[in-house]
């Protein structure tokens, strides 16, 4: 087996049994409610986080700093392992950057040790999908680290996120539509339905009035990106923001129409949900290549 150390952040939004089990490190992010830090250690059971936002709460993030990712290496390193660490979508945070930084600052330290970063251009359980890849590679190809990173660079290209959130608000605090967009979408039951695109941001692709219309849209965007190569190799996630009646009505649906049972319920952590919202759904696969533009 190769020997290098799978890392990630707690965007990735995997269970902490997956991490546990699977030997993946994690780096975690902390947030903020009412001038309170919630770190690792003390982070709020996930349905009290989202019934705080449901009460008004703001939740603020932060990215992940070089010192405290150098802390998280530097352990790792000093065992005699490498390190393939998988970010956060440099797109969404400037966490990828700083783990650049740090990564710099370690190759100095341990001049024998390999240290690559792969920008996911994903969020949740899409860069959740790239750490079980990158373990598939690793554990049964017996691909060595440089060679699992250059597959994980063409593979995230075809990590489809569909999602649609419950409130607008939300986005627009973290400046994804504009301020009028969440006023009307509020009074007229607007859902956007959104993506992530070959950058790695978020891309509003459709508009449906209602809820139940938005998680059925969902599933009929599923149909011309589905590669069912990349689906028997991968599960499907469905991944809520404390709406699980709603996932499993996605997950039946799911069956029904595209006839796939590999499909996993996942919850929407804190720091992503900080940002989407109670009440976000979204489902996340291995599919045909993502769209969008790539010019920066």
């Amino acid at each position: 087996m190769s020997n290098f150390v799978i890392t990630t952040d707690n965007t990735a939004d995997l269970s902490e049994a997956y991490y546990r089990e699977n030997e993946v490190v994690v780096s975690y992010m902390t947030y903020e409610i009412d001038g309170v830090i919630y770190d690792k250690d003390s982070y709020l059971d996930t349905r009290e986080f989202y019934e705080q936002m449901r009460n008004g709460k703001l939740p603020k993030t932060a990215q992940l700093n070089p010192s405290y990712f150098m802390s998280i290496l530097r352990p790792i390193l000093e065992e005699g392992k490498d390190v393939l660490h998988i970010s956060f979508s440099s797109g969404l945070s400037g966490s990828y950057n700083n783990t650049n930084i740090a990564i710099m600052e370690l190759e100095e330290e341990f001049p024998d040790r390999k240290i690559i970063s792969v920008d996911s251009k994903a969020a949740s359980c899409g860069q959740g999908l790239l750490v079980r890849l990158a373990k598939s590679l690793r554990d049964e190809e017996g691909l060595h680290i440089e060679d699992v990173a250059q597959r994980l660079e063409e593979a995230r290209d075809n990590i489809i996120h569909l999602f649609t959130v419950d409130d607008l608000e939300h986005l627009y605090r973290g400046g994804r539509v504009s301020k009028t967009a969440a006023l009307v979408g509020g009074v007229l039951n607007i859902k956007p339905i959104l993506d992530v695109d070959l950058n790695g941001k978020l891309r509003p692709i459709a508009k449906v009035r209602g809820r139940k219309k938005a998680l059925l849209e969902l599933i009929s965007l599923m149909k011309d990106k589905i590669n069912d190569n990349n689906t028997k190799q991968l599960p499907i996630y469905v991944a809520h923001g404390d709406c699980m009646e709603d996932a499993l009505f996605v997950e039946k649906k799911i069956k029904e129409k595209h006839g796939i049972e590999n499909i996993i319920i996942e919850n929407i952590g804190s720091v992503i949900g900080s940002h989407s919202g109670p009440g976000t759904l979204a489902i996340i696969f291995y599919g045909n290549r993502k769209e969008g533009d790539i010019a920066s």
